[in-house]
């Protein structure tokens, strides 16, 4: 008996690991040899290619293609009709089977809607990549990004608020209090 669900138009290879408590929605198809973690959500419409990982608690919303190549860490979420690439320069005639290109999503990292992330580009931890965003190059962890091609205006906290560090460089989640140092264009939490 299986510990998950799956919807009866969703389809899923059989050799497949998926995590207790994971739901998978209507017409999303799970291809062969891919690791999906404890209590994930795939949403309607997606497809994730072989060999994929996702660790526990991935929220991915509908429309999601998820390539071979991508890894993405415990607690992601991947906005509605957002996009991966898995390799630099395709050409239908050529097959590139043998050139895709890791891309590593970190613990925590929020991808928004209708942004596309260009293989090889990882996000770092809680980093948060906005709506329609072009990801060209890797983002720092806590980075929050915008814009084609997207480009850094700040940074947020692990619950993905704003935070704006005083002149000693320190600034606290208006949510979970929580303090946070920025220091040599890096953010530690602590």
């Amino acid at each position: 008996m299986k510990d998950f669900f799956a919807h009866e138009t969703a389809v899923i290879d059989a050799d497949c690991s998926i995590g207790k408590d994971t739901k998978i929605w209507h017409f999303s198809h799970i291809m062969s040899h891919c690791i999906i973690g404890e209590g994930c959500n795939i949403g309607q419409n997606v497809v994730v290619s072989p060999k994929v990982i996702l660790g526990k608690n991935v929220k991915v919303q509908n429309n999601v293609s998820i390539y071979t190549g991508v890894v993405c860490e415990d607690d992601v979420f991947l906005g509605p009709s957002m996009v991966f690439t898995n390799v630099i320069n395709p050409r239908s005639a050529i097959i590139r089977q043998n050139e895709y290109v890791q891309t590593i999503v970190k613990k925590g990292a929020s991808i928004g809607a209708n942004a596309t992330i260009v293989c090889g580009n990882n996000i770092g931890e809680y980093a948060f990549v906005g709506a329609g965003a072009v990801v060209t190059k890797e983002i720092l962890p806590f980075a929050l990004v915008v814009g084609n091609p997207s480009k850094q205006i700040g940074w947020v906290s692990e619950y993905g608020h704003r935070l704006e560090f005083n002149k000693n460089g320190l600034a606290i989640c208006k949510e979970s209090k929580q303090e946070y140092q920025l220091e040599n264009n890096t953010v530690i939490k602590l």
